[in-house]
């Protein structure tokens, strides 16, 4: 006789105790299947979130750092102009120059080379910038009847490593002559007027506006002809410079340094508040910039940080969920089998003993048993996983749902679910099925 066929009769003929079984199975791989499915969603669904907001947060952060570039860029440049409105801050003069001369008086006796400034500017040196050779004297014009500052002065010098700047002051061609505000308003000069100094004349190219200083009595020439006119050819009082925006301790005492490494026996002053107005100013633009930049990255750290948590401890949260539902779920499953197959060996205690005397060996009346035992966590298996991992799906939020299906399929979980749902099902039926097996044919016929 074959067993499988009565398995299948018995399946047949008691519907109900297999369905009960079957759905017993099927809730117990479902309960698996969709939570360790639904955990691997949100596990994925948190590396999604915590990556679209690391992109954020860069996204955020490469927009501010080119805003701060672009701002910090408008702010330097603006602060450039206006504080380079300020004029040459540096004063290159020579070593033994009495320096109450030019505080007291407002002038400059001693001298230097005047290749110093072209030694200057084909050197390396990078802490100052717009050099500029001058001859200076406190002189009386007797043609205007009054006491002026002559400065003579030729064309910024480049330096030969840097771009070409715009120069701070403009070149005075030769036989042209720019006034300052006293000068012209005593003398009610004009633009393009001629006038004669110590016997040569010149043409008044710019008549400079009110300054509140020294330039308003003061009178610019070319360099060449302040040097013939005051005897001092091929001399300088000095060279006028622009310091750059140096973010150290002690600005003047490195370009000091700087200077002293290239034109030995010389000296370097400093004008002072504009000086420290250019730098500090430009400094606290850049200061500025970088605190924004460091605050808008530490918020999006702090973000990322905060999903990160609160996405690990919602994980932790349903790992614990499922590390004590799951197993009561599929114990509760067991058990429930092991009754519905203790059930079924009593209800058919005559079939048993009618089986046992027609020949049928304990092995074979075991393998009835747990032979549909098994064919219950078959079924019970595909039908589990196909409603827990379908549960997983749809509880696991993630987009889109059509690539949910490949992104979530374990081929592993659904080996394991095929291999111990029968399993489980039959040990939860050994038991009965052993009690059946060791029935006594004559005593179940003797009762009968």
């Amino acid at each position: 006789m074959n067993v499988w066929r009565l398995v299948l009769q018995e399946i047949a003929h008691r519907k109900v105790n297999f369905a009960m079984g079957l759905l017993s199975v099927a809730v117990a791989v479902a309960s698996f299947v969709g939570a360790t499915t639904l955990l691997q969603a949100d596990r994925i669904r948190t590396d999604e979130i915590l990556s679209e907001r690391k992109q954020q947060v860069e996204q955020a952060v490469a927009e501010k750092q080119q805003e701060v570039k672009q701002a910090g860029k408008q702010l330097e440049d603006a602060m450039r102009k206006i504080t380079k409105g300020l004029g040459f801050n540096l004063l290159i003069l020579p070593q033994d120059q009495d320096l109450n001369e030019l505080h007291a008086g407002g002038t400059l006796s001693k001298t230097m080379p005047a290749e110093y400034v072209d030694r200057l500017a084909n050197s390396n040196i990078m802490t100052i910038n717009h050099l500029l050779p001058m001859v200076t004297q406190k002189f009386h014009w007797k043609e205007m009847d009054q006491t002026i500052h002559l400065v003579g002065t030729r064309g910024e010098v480049p330096l030969a490593h840097r771009d070409l700047k715009k120069p701070l002051q403009d070149q005075v061609p030769p036989g042209s002559m720019v006034v300052g505000f006293q000068i012209h308003t005593k003398n009610s000069l004009r633009k393009d007027q001629k006038v004669t100094l110590q016997g040569r004349e010149f043409t008044v190219k710019e008549l400079k506006p009110q300054q509140g200083n020294r330039d308003d009595v003061t009178a610019w020439i070319n360099l060449a002809e302040a040097q013939d006119l005051l005897g001092r050819q091929n001399l300088v009082n000095g060279i006028l410079a622009l310091e750059c925006n140096c973010a150290t301790q002690d600005r003047v005492a490195e370009i000091r340094e700087d200077v002293a490494a290239i034109l030995p026996g010389t000296q370097v002053i400093e004008s002072g508040p504009p000086a420290l107005a250019r730098a500090e100013a430009r400094n606290k633009a850049k200061q500025t910039a970088e605190e924004s930049l460091a605050r808008e990255k530490a918020a999006g750290a702090a973000a990322i940080d905060s999903d990160t948590t609160n996405r690990t401890r919602l994980t932790e949260q349903r790992e614990q969920v499922a590390a004590v539902l799951v197993p009561l779920v599929i114990i509760g499953c067991a058990v429930w089998i092991g009754f519905l197959a203790l059930m079924n060996v009593r209800q058919r205690t005559s079939e048993v003993g009618i089986l046992r005397a027609i020949g049928l060996r304990s092995v074979q009346i075991m393998t009835i048993f747990l032979g549909k035992a098994v064919l219950i966590g078959l079924i019970g298996a595909v039908v589990g996983y196909a409603a827990g991992f379908g549960f997983g799906v749809a509880a696991g939020e993630l987009a889109p749902a059509e690539d949910a299906w490949s992104r979530l399929f374990a081929p592993g979980l659904l080996v394991l679910a095929v291999l111990m749902a029968p399993l489980l099902s039959a040990v939860a039926s050994w038991i009965p099925a052993v009690l059946a097996a060791r029935e006594d044919p004559a005593v179940i016929l003797q009762a009968e």
